[in-house]
C-alpha cells in the first residue's frame, strides 16, 4: 500500500472519530439545555434542544455512510476494524441520547404551576452525573483509553442511585399533593430518560474498550443497583 493510499486511509478514519466527537458534543449541549430549561422553565431553550436533534440525526446518516464506504473500499483488519465497528455502534448510541434528551425538552414544554421547584431541581441533580457520564466516555473515546472507558463502565451504578432517590422523592410529592400527579409523572419520565441516557453511556464505554483491547466487559464484574 503507497503512502499516499495510507495517509488517505488515515485520513478517513480521522474524520469519522472527527464527526463521532462533533455529535457527541451537540448531544451533550441537548443534555445540559433540556436541563437548563426544566429548571428555569425556558420554552424558548426547550424548544432550541428539539430542533439540534435533526442535526444529530444526519451526522448518523453520514458517519453510517463513511463506515459502509471505508469497509467496502479498505477491508480493514485489526484494530481498525474494530474503531470502524465501534464507531457504527456509537454513532447509533448517540443517537439514542440525542432522542431522549428531545423527550426531556418535550416534556419540559408541558408542565404547569403544579411542579414545585424542588422537583425541578430534583431531575437536574440526576443530569448532573450522567452529563458527567458523557464527557467522560466521549473523553475515552477521543484518547482511546480502555482505563476511561471501564471507569465510565463501573459508574453506572452510580446514575441508578440517582435515579432511585428522584423516583421516592416524586412519589413524595405526588402524595402530598395529587394535583401533581399528571406534572409528576412527567418528571418521573425525565428521570427515566436520563437513567436510559446513563446506560447508552455505558454501551458506548463497552464499544470504546472494545476497540481498545479487542475483548469485552463483563457484566459480572459490575454490581447493579435494583430499580423501581
Amino acid at each position: 500500500m503507497s503512502d499516499h493510499i495510507v495517509s488517505a486511509y488515515s485520513e478517513e478514519l480521522e474524520r469519522l472519530s472527527a464527526d463521532l466527537l462533533k455529535m457527541g458534543g451537540i448531544v451533550e449541549t441537548m443534555i445540559t439545555g433540556a436541563c437548563r430549561a426544566l429548571v428555569s422553565n425556558d420554552l424558548d431553550l426547550a424548544k432550541e434542544v428539539v430542533l439540534r436533534d435533526p442535526l444529530v440525526d444526519t451526522i448518523e446518516a453520514d458517519a453510517e455512510r463513511q463506515i459502509v464506504s471505508l469497509i467496502a473500499r479498505r477491508q480493514p483488519m485489526g484494530h481498525d476494524l474494530r474503531m470502524i465497528l465501534s464507531a457504527m455502534k456509537i454513532s447509533s448510541e448517540l443517537e439514542r441520547i440525542g432522542d431522549l434528551s428531545k423527550n426531556i425538552a418535550k416534556r419540559a414544554q408541558r408542565l404547569d404551576e403544579n411542579v414545585n421547584v424542588e422537583m425541578r431541581n430534583a431531575i437536574t441533580r440526576m443530569a448532573q452525573p450522567v452529563s458527567r457520564q458523557l464527557k467522560d466516555v466521549l473523553n475515552a473515546y477521543a484518547t482511546g483509553s480502555a482505563d476511561k472507558a471501564k471507569a465510565v463502565w463501573s459508574a453506572d451504578d452510580d446514575i441508578d442511585l440517582h435515579y432511585n432517590a428522584v423516583f421516592r422523592e416524586m412519589l413524595t410529592h405526588l402524595v402530598e399533593d395529587p394535583r401533581r400527579i399528571t406534572a409528576g409523572a412527567h418528571m418521573l419520565f425525565m428521570a427515566k430518560n436520563l437513567e436510559r441516557i446513563g446506560d447508552h453511556c455505558t454501551n458506548i464505554a463497552e464499544f470504546v474498550y472494545y476497540q481498545a483491547v479487542g475483548d469485552y466487559l463483563s457484566e459480572l464484574e459490575r454490581p447493579k443497583q435494583n430499580q423501581f
